[in-house]
């Protein structure tokens, strides 16, 4: 097992823009010191209404009124997490997955192009699949895609299946500064902390348990069902991917012994508990140095077919930031939701709240007073998710 020190994984690779996002993550509390300004960054917003020709401008254009990517990608390896969530062929309602659930292969295309062109010295796309085969271009065939489409957008592009350890055959540990919520330290694939720029390619939707999944909860993705899924190994991970990350959502086991246990085994089971407080504790482990979401052609009521209720809807909108939590407060306050709201008020009916645990963790802000919103205005691209 590879261990690296939580100074060494935050600041490789890491550009002025993002060097301010996670200030206090050394800190032993997890609330932001009272009087301290959190960490903010803008978030652009574009109207694009399909994914046709003018996809690749709108999105060169949103990269533009952030402060340009060259300044994070020149030179470095990017990886670039996909939202492509269960199984390779599922559907809602017979569409296809990019049209509804998962991020459609155009946006990852023009990402791929976009920060190549940037001068990124290698693009590599991560995902953790269900694929036997342990091969994402595999699990993207499998799904109808074309993972030649990707490797044409720009030079160096890669492709890994991070539900597995990789060439190298070692997993990587993550420690997470101060203690985790509910981990110390997650064992993942290598790509997560080879590369010098992680970015979370992530869809506008729902979330049955987390009320939405945006650009952190993509991240939940990165721990291998190989270690941390139903199907884990006992002593050491599996050698075959399978079964769902449950154990993250409720605690029925442990991971695999060769990681580490969770913090306190007797904390809450609850999946409202557990997955909010997952997903902040990657987003320390593994920062996410720029978010991009795809809303153009989504999905309401859930994250995926398997949720009843999860329906197709087009809010024909694109979203990037270089702050997860500010990115995610407007992707939400878009959706119709109040990003202020605590358990109980709608989206976190049932669960504590990402975006409060990322700001206490000093991420990010989510108050919208505090966020500069460039391009089109949330009053004029807001979408209520729950009317849709």
């Amino acid at each position: 097992m590879a261990t690296h020190t939580d100074r060494r994984q935050f600041m490789r690779g890491l550009g002025a823009a993002a060097a301010g996002l996670y200030c206090w993550r050394a800190q032993r509390s997890w609330a932001a010191p009272l009087g301290l300004r959190l960490p903010s960054a803008p978030v652009a917003v574009a109207r694009c209404d399909e994914y046709g020709p003018s996809l690749r401008s709108t999105l060169a254009t949103l990269f533009d009124q952030i402060g340009g990517v060259s300044r994070l990608v020149k030179g470095k390896t990017v990886a670039i997490k996909l939202n492509l969530t269960g199984e390779a062929r599922d559907s809602v309602r017979g569409l296809p997955k990019g049209d509804t659930y998962w991020v459609h292969p155009a946006v990852v295309g023009c990402t791929v192009s976009l920060l190549s062109a940037a001068g990124a010295r290698r693009v590599r796309l991560v995902e953790s699949s269900l694929a036997p085969s342990g091969s994402l271009q595999d699990f993207m065939h499998m799904a109808g895609w074309n993972a030649n489409d990707f490797s044409g957008a720009g030079a160096g592009v890669e492709f890994e299946d991070t539900n597995y350890a990789g060439p190298g055959g070692q997993y990587v540990r993550l420690n997470v500064p101060g203690g985790g919520l509910l981990f110390r330290a997650y064992d993942v694939n290598h790509s997560y902390h080879d590369c010098d720029v992680y970015v979370s390619l992530a869809k506008l939707k729902e979330h049955a348990t987390a009320g939405v999944t945006l650009s952190m909860k993509n991240s939940f993705g990165i721990p291998p069902v190989t270690i941390y899924g139903a199907d884990a190994g006992i002593d050491e991970p599996a050698r075959v991917a399978g079964g769902s990350r449950s154990m993250l959502h409720n605690g029925n086991r442990q991971p695999s012994k060769s990681a580490l246990p969770e913090n306190d085994p007797a904390s809450p089971r609850d999946p409202g508990y557990r997955v909010p407080r997952v997903t902040v504790d990657l987003a320390l482990a593994r920062p996410i140095q720029l978010a991009i979401i795809d809303g153009i052609s989504t999905a309401a009521g859930g994250e995926g077919p398997w949720v009843r209720g999860c329906r197709p809807v087009h809010a024909g909108l694109l979203i990037a930031g270089t702050n997860p939590v500010t990115t995610d407060a407007v992707a939400t306050a878009l959706m119709g939701f109040d990003p202020m709201a605590d358990r109980g008020a709608a989206p976190f009916e049932g669960c504590d709240s990402t975006l409060k645990l990322a700001e206490e963790a000093g991420i990010g802000t989510r108050d919208l007073k505090q966020i500069e919103v460039i391009g089109v205005p949330i009053s004029k691209a807001k979408l209520d998710f729950r009317a849709a």
